[in-house]
């Protein structure tokens, strides 16, 4: 029995790494070396394929055959800089469009009375509970120029002729506030409604105007809020691709529809595997960089 639990104490811990190996290294590397590779008429549709038969011969001519055309492909054609340029542009927009919406939204949750939060915070996930494609495409009938938003402001005589929004990039910026709101205001929920409110009241007490408190005192004391809530819209709009190609139209140029164009239009996997490691690279950077900077700020 001793036995038994050694070893079981020491299997525990490897678990989660072998999981993470199975299931994220395992497929980055097929991912990754599919992009050393070049397109062919074959299946799989790319070569070098790794002949187990081969011996060591074999994995010298198959580590010969990788190669970085695609990577000079991506540094040399202006459509993926764009592309790369253009997803990091719209969700970094989009992204402080959340914050700004998102804040008062988080802090009036947090300042509501207490019987009345959960109500309130279950109304935030309420979209949740319907299909992501189904709000999307809810949104062609709002934003189209004989839609409801044109009706509206035609009716209260803000606008004297339809506005052309859907299929431009402020269609894009709709839709991305719209469908990642929730993951901006509950993160900045969950710090606010912890904050200790003697630390406002003790500013106040000193002077300070309900504006200079919230600005002063209580958003410094949200930034890891502010930071997570960044973090979890911010990276997954990089590589969106249901918003734009619904509501932006052929014109907007994003990462995410370029790599379904490569892959099931134009069939090369290898230049599409490097589009996705080109991806991969650019979301994780934010996130290994605010990582470093806690493990700095943390350390003694």
């Amino acid at each position: 029995m001793t036995t038994t639990r050694a070893l079981a104490r020491l299997l525990l811990p490897t678990i989660p790494f072998l999981w993470l190996g199975a299931f994220v290294l395992l497929p980055f590397l097929i991912v990754l070396k599919i992009s050393l590779s070049i397109p062919a008429t074959a299946q799989p549709p790319y070569l070098p394929v790794l002949d187990w038969s081969g011996g060591i011969d074999g994995w010298g001519a198959f580590l010969e055959a990788l190669d970085f055309a695609n990577y000079e492909t991506l540094a040399t054609d202006a459509l993926y800089r764009d592309a790369a340029l253009s997803s990091l542009g719209l969700a970094a927009t989009a992204t402080a469009i959340l914050l700004a919406i998102g804040t008062p939204i988080a802090h009036a949750l947090a300042r509501a009375p207490a019987r009345w939060q959960p109500l309130l915070v279950a109304l935030v996930i309420v979209p949740f509970w319907t299909s992501f494609l189904i709000r999307i495409y809810a949104w062609i009938a709002i934003l189209k120029t004989e839609g409801l938003l044109n009706a509206v402001l035609l009716r209260i005589g803000l606008i004297a002729q339809p506005l052309e929004i859907l299929n431009t990039q402020a269609a894009v910026l709709i839709g991305l506030a719209y469908a990642y709101l929730p993951f901006m205001v509950l993160p900045l929920y969950a710090v606010l409604s912890r904050l200790d409110r003697r630390l406002e009241e003790a500013a106040a007490d000193l002077g300070a105007s309900p504006t200079r408190v919230f600005w002063t005192v209580t958003l410094p004391l949200a930034r890891p809020g502010l930071a997570a809530g960044a973090l979890l819209c911010f990276v997954p709009m990089v590589g969106e691709f249901i918003i734009p190609d619904l509501l932006g139209g052929s014109d907007t140029l994003m990462l995410g529809r370029v790599l379904w164009s490569e892959f099931f239009s134009n069939r090369d996997w290898p230049l599409a595997s490097a589009v996705a490691i080109l991806l991969l690279g650019i979301v994780l950077t934010p996130v290994l960089f605010r990582e470093s900077r806690r493990h700095r700020e943390a350390a003694p």
